[in-house]
């Protein structure tokens, strides 16, 4: 199975993100986030693990009980499940999320 970006549609979060769920199974699933300078993940979370690549550009990672570090293109980082995150951009920011399972809340 294969996705083409370019026939995946966006889905206007609001506040300068956009959200493309590209390919998923009901164990994994890849999300790609496009966040305008100054732009806000709220804090939140979730019962699945999450990796989160930084396609381009530079953002604020927030995680409760870990001091805020600064990402940058090419940089990772690790979610535990029901760790509350969230994420401000720094400048235009693409970002990959890769969850297991898969977020059913995004499909349905």
């Amino acid at each position: 199975m294969y996705t083409e970006n370019k026939l995946v549609a966006s889905t206007d979060l609001g506040g300068g993100v956009t959200r493309k769920v590209l390919s998923y199974s009901e164990n994994l699933m890849t999300v790609e986030l496009h966040f305008k300078k100054g732009s806000i993940g709220a804090k939140h979370s979730h019962p699945h693990e999450q990796i989160g690549y930084l396609v381009s550009g530079s953002l604020i990672y927030q995680e409760e009980g870990c001091e805020d570090k600064v990402l940058h293109t090419g940089d990772t980082y690790y979610v535990k499940p029901n760790a509350v995150h969230g994420v401000e951009a720094l400048e235009d920011t693409v970002l990959l999320d890769i969850f297991t399972p898969m977020r059913r809340d995004f499909v349905e």
